[in-house]
């Protein structure tokens, strides 16, 4: 089957709002941390300062000290932005052939490996503390933040208040504001570096503010569970311990690819004529962080690979337009090489590779579809 998700529309897989993770793929963040744009810049809004005025008294009540909200508050603001990437969530269908793809692409493996050699002191003592395997805490990392590389850093004060004022999801969002302020309030980081995504899930492994308190750590023993700090020490320690306290069995893998006959245990087939997996409680454990079972096989794949494991042996069947995967790359690859840039060859057709497609189909006076197909290919190989 296909697996259908949210999308934040900026070239990502998925949004879910779920006990910890608010991702599923860090390429959900690839503007985290570039300039923030001019609509995630605090905008004059009378309902929004009005909203706020009111919250405080439900903040006091919930122990929220004056001079926190004054700090918490005294450079927040209506994000306009904010509110249009929570609207503009498009469902879409995502097969587990794509999301892998991404998940446990060659670059991520390599730069999960070389994360897990850098910081291998500090993660043999994670997995010692709390049972959980280095590979898989580094994998987590590296599909919430691309290990470390996109934190986030759109003001969380900003984000939760902005969206608890909207309404659509306004309790919820209440209730993180109210926690981001706890956080501040308790000293673990000051107001002005409390940073995030715009659905403000925090640091390295991208906790949202009411998961943080619940789970993070401070490993580093320094009075702060910090994890937003270049040190991932603390984030990693968090990521650790939320799978710990979420039921984690030590010493059991996640699963593992089933070829041949099943041999018993749960089966599953995400995606028709694909690979199967048999898969543990640990598997379940993961799906407390993001509730879906492309991303418990995404971090379990790519730990295996991370671990020194190879790609999947079952291949994946042709998509509906009847291409491989090979063929999506081929018709990137020749796109970009005739100028018309797909950012990057991995056989997903996104935004930008339907984009190109559509430009390549205009210049070539074809019926503009923006989608790949048998026809195309050989268009492009004839050109």
């Amino acid at each position: 089957m296909n697996i259908t998700r949210r999308t934040f529309g900026l070239g990502g897989l998925s949004l879910v709002i779920t006990g910890c993770a608010s991702g599923g793929l860090v390429d959900a963040y690839s503007y985290a941390n570039a300039p923030l744009s001019d609509d995630l810049r605090p905008a004059p809004n009378a309902g929004y300062d009005r909203w706020v005025a009111s919250f405080r008294s439900r903040a006091q009540a919930q122990g929220i000290s004056a001079a926190t909200l004054d700090a918490g508050f005294g450079n927040a603001g209506f994000l306009p932005g904010v509110v249009t990437r929570d609207r503009n969530q498009t469902e879409f269908t995502r097969t587990l052939e794509d999301y892998l793809a991404i998940a446990a692409s060659e670059e991520r493996v390599a730069n999960g490996r070389a994360a897990l050699q850098t910081h291998r002191s500090t993660l043999q003592q994670v997995e010692a503390t709390y049972g959980v395997d280095a590979e898989i805490v580094v994998a987590i990392w590296g599909l919430e933040s691309s290990y470390g590389e996109r934190r986030g850093n759109i003001p969380v004060i900003s984000s939760t208040s902005t969206l608890a004022f909207d309404g659509r999801r306004g309790r919820f969002f209440e209730r993180q504001l109210i926690a981001a302020l706890r956080i501040i309030q308790n000293g673990d980081i000051a107001a002005r570096y409390l940073t995030g995504s715009w659905a403000g899930a925090m640091g390295h492994t991208q906790f949202i503010p009411t998961s943080y308190e619940a789970y993070a750590v401070d490993f580093t023993g320094d009075g702060r569970r910090d994890i937003w700090s270049d040190d991932p020490s603390d984030a990693l320690a968090s990521a650790a311990a939320y799978l710990q306290r979420n039921g984690w069995t030590s010493g059991t893998r996640w699963g593992a690819e089933v070829t041949g006959s099943s041999g018993g245990g749960t089966i599953i087939q995400p995606q028709a004529g694909g690979p199967r997996f048999a898969v543990t409680d640990n598997f379940n454990v993961i799906k407390r962080y993001n509730n879906s079972d492309s991303y418990a096989i995404g971090v379990g794949h790519l730990a295996d690979r991370i671990a020194g494991g190879g790609p999947l042996q079952t291949p994946f069947p042709p998509d509906a337009n009847g291409l491989t995967q090979a063929d999506r790359e081929e018709i990137q690859r020749r796109l970009t090489a005739l100028g018309f840039d797909t950012d990057g060859v991995d056989g997903v057709i996104g935004t930008n590779s339907r984009a190109a497609i559509s430009d390549y189909q205009r210049s070539r006076n074809l019926p503009v579809t923006g989608e790949p197909s048998q026809a195309l290919l050989r268009s492009l190989q004839g050109s």
